[in-house]
């Protein structure tokens, strides 16, 4: 019952919200708010089928979350430069993903947290040493790596924590939604934070809108929320929840500007047009994929 009152009130918030857009449209007729509705149903959208995933037998859960890295990672490998002669490799790329998930299903931990950062770091380079085409061969490494690293390992520690610990599917459900929640949350304080009060630049060459006010307003914010709701949600005490609403928001903040230099650097603003008003994928799992394993390392190993 905790779960369904949890997801009916981010629907209640999502019902609020659409509530004052149209207001705003209503009330402002002279100002553009094409965006902000857009943003308001991809939402709708992502909430949706988060709830339905979360609510879902493990199985059906899992190829979700594949399907998701599957996208994540087609996206980044449309974005990034490749040579001609890696065309094959990036099949394998793709066959990593129904093998890291599957090692979720099955429980096998110890191999899943060695399959891609350690197996697959050694079978890539084997693989294109075969083709024999070295100009461009360290970058295409790097970056075919990297993309694993974060789309599908990085990514799928949310799966993870989903059917864990012990199969408990309630309590998995429930630390998935407050790691979720309170990273989606974090993005949208720093941002309030930041254009409210900021005025000192951390990244000024990569992200010209991450200000010291905005980092610092998103860590207490965040903090406080995760300590009113950490205990309600899932098993973590006020201290452990207060730790947690901290490593959320610094590693959010720091996936955010990490995937901001990556953009910068292949020149792209955004990384794709999947989801009207968000971007691309990537665009929204930038903080996770630096929040998702920072926080299931802090449940499996501190917290149990």
């Amino acid at each position: 019952m905790l779960l369904e009152k949890s997801l009916a009130t981010i629907f209640a918030l999502l019902v609020f919200a659409t509530i004052i857009n149209q207001l705003l449209i209503l009330k402002y007729r002279d100002k553009d708010w094409h965006e902000l509705t857009l943003r308001i149903r991809t939402w709708w959208i992502i909430v949706i089928l988060f709830s339905l995933v979360i609510l879902s037998p493990k199985w059906i859960a899992l190829i979700f979350f594949a399907l998701v890295s599957f996208l994540a990672l087609r996206e980044f490998l449309t974005l990034v430069p490749l040579r001609e002669s890696d065309r094959k490799l990036q099949l394998w790329l793709f066959i990593a993903i129904p093998i890291n998930y599957l090692l979720i299903g099955i429980g096998w931990y110890s191999l899943f947290t060695v399959f891609i950062p350690f197996f697959m770091f050694l079978f890539l380079p084997v693989r294109m040493v075969i083709v024999g085409e070295t100009k461009g061969f360290l970058r295409t490494l790097s970056q075919s790596h990297w993309g694993l690293m974060t789309t599908v390992f990085s990514f799928s520690h949310i799966a993870f924590l989903l059917v864990s610990p012990n199969d408990n599917l309630q309590t998995g459900a429930l630390l998935v939604l407050f790691l979720v929640g309170l990273t989606e949350f974090n993005d949208v304080a720093q941002y309030l934070w930041g254009r409210s009060l900021g005025h000192i630049k951390i990244t000024p060459t990569v992200s010209p809108n991450k200000t010291l006010a905005g980092l610092l307003g998103g860590v207490f914010t965040t903090t406080l929320l995760a300590i009113l709701f950490g205990p309600l949600l899932t098993p973590l005490t006020y201290l452990l929840s207060m730790l947690a609403g901290i490593m959320i928001a610094i590693t959010g903040f720091c996936g955010d500007v990490v995937m901001s230099a990556i953009k910068r650097d292949i020149g792209v603003k955004e990384s794709g047009t999947l989801l009207p008003g968000h971007g691309g994928i990537l665009d929204r799992l930038d903080s996770l994929i630096f929040t998702a394993p920072a926080f299931f390392y802090y449940i499996r190993y501190l917290c149990y």
